[in-house]
């Protein structure tokens, strides 16, 4: 089936010598893998294809043709253009370290293969956003909160005012249990709930990032099963100490 729609790059992997497996998130389908022959050699010019080899990189915006079988095997392109040129994220280091680490994240959690168009237009708008701003400090956490509503465990926050957040069942609880957060990484965890994108960048402490961020990664770690923290952690720590 011939289908036209937007696709957010995932990954890609170089297969072989010269071509390319590349994971998107599409807005008509969910997952979906493409298999890109001969990517970095000059026989996919007359598609553009070889000297497209930027579009693929992590969480680029596409507007793709492609043929979709369908049957578990690699898809493959017919024709492709960017949806959205950035402007900023390709040679900004903490935009593009950010955007390496979400593309990460996206890999390790996005698991089901269907529509999910929720999410995708999400997703897009957040890394337009992204893009087009300049404080940007607290955008990662934000992100990776607010994707959890789309994959089914975000926090019940009808008893925030609990002094504990428990994460295994993702309630707040007045009592400190096992599997629940200190009052101070509590404390941290509602501020970042009623965070928005352009709310000031500075209302938190870089030791508080990183402690937010470890807070979400051990909460995916709860709520996902088989998620394995990004190779590209170190390097956004680093970013942002």
């Amino acid at each position: 089936m011939l289908i036209k729609t937007k696709a957010i790059v995932i990954s890609s992997i170089k297969y072989q010598e010269k071509s390319l497996i590349v994971k998107c998130f599409t807005q008509s389908d969910g997952l979906k893998s493409y298999f890109v022959q001969s990517a970095y050699s000059g026989k996919n010019q007359s598609r553009g294809f070889g000297k497209k080899i930027a579009y693929f990189q992590p969480l680029t915006i596409l507007e793709i043709e492609a043929n979709h079988k369908n049957k578990g095997t690699l898809e493959h392109f017919k024709e492709i253009k960017l949806a959205t040129a950035y402007q900023t994220i390709n040679t900004d280091i903490v935009k593009s370290t950010i955007v390496i680490f979400l593309s990460e994240m996206l890999h390790h959690s996005i698991q089901e293969e269907e529509k999910n168009e929720d999410l995708f237009t999400f997703l897009e708008t957040a890394l337009i956003w992204l893009d087009t701003h300049e404080e940007t400090s607290n955008f990662h956490l934000i992100l990776l909160l607010e994707i959890t509503k789309f994959l089914g465990f975000y926090p019940d926050v009808s008893e925030i005012e609990w002094n504990f957040f428990e994460m295994t069942e993702g309630v707040f609880s007045p009592l400190q249990g096992i599997s629940c957060l200190s009052e101070h990484e509590t404390f941290l965890f509602k501020k970042l709930i009623n965070l928005k994108f352009d709310f000031n960048q500075k209302v938190f402490a870089g030791i508080e990032r990183q402690i937010l961020l470890k807070i979400l990664l051990d909460y995916y770690s709860i709520h996902l099963d088989g998620f394995k923290k990004p190779k590209s952690l170190d390097v956004l720590k680093e970013v942002f100490a």
